[in-house]
């Protein structure tokens, strides 16, 4: 679909004149003919200006059926809640607890334990590299 010719064409299906959605819109006569003759190719904020004009939403611009398109069936994407480990549940409960018992440890063995933990992530990923998982 070509912008220019759709344009043209839902303009003319509700019997506007250039003039019309030039009074609409603010926008220049000539510069509505220079977009339906393809001469410019419209910012969308202008493409909005037309869908006002036109008094239809933006997507019927690139879309001639009656309903919004259907969106095709996307994996349900995850919250950042779901995402964020020690958010709920006994994992919640864990790191609450971790907090307590490192607010109450020292700087020198929290840099010990943070240390430790650390060596014991790498561990684990290189293990999961190794096996492919």
């Amino acid at each position: 679909m070509v912008i220019c010719d759709r344009l043209r064409e839902l303009r003319e299906s509700k019997n506007l004149s250039q003039g019309d959605i030039e009074k609409r819109t603010g926008l220049f006569r000539c510069y509505i003919s220079r977009v339906e003759n393809g001469h410019t190719v419209p910012a969308i904020e202008t493409l909005e200006k037309f869908a006002r004009a036109l008094e239809m939403p933006l997507y019927q611009l690139f879309y001639d059926g009656e309903k919004p398109p259907q969106l095709p069936n996307l994996l349900k994407r995850k919250t950042s809640d779901e995402i964020v480990w020690g958010s709920k549940g006994k994992d919640a409960m864990y790191f609450h607890k971790l907090r307590k018992c490192l607010s109450k440890a020292g700087d020198k063995d929290r840099k010990i334990l943070f240390s430790f933990a650390q060596k014991l992530a790498s561990g684990r990923n290189r293990v999961a590299h190794a096996s492919g998982a």
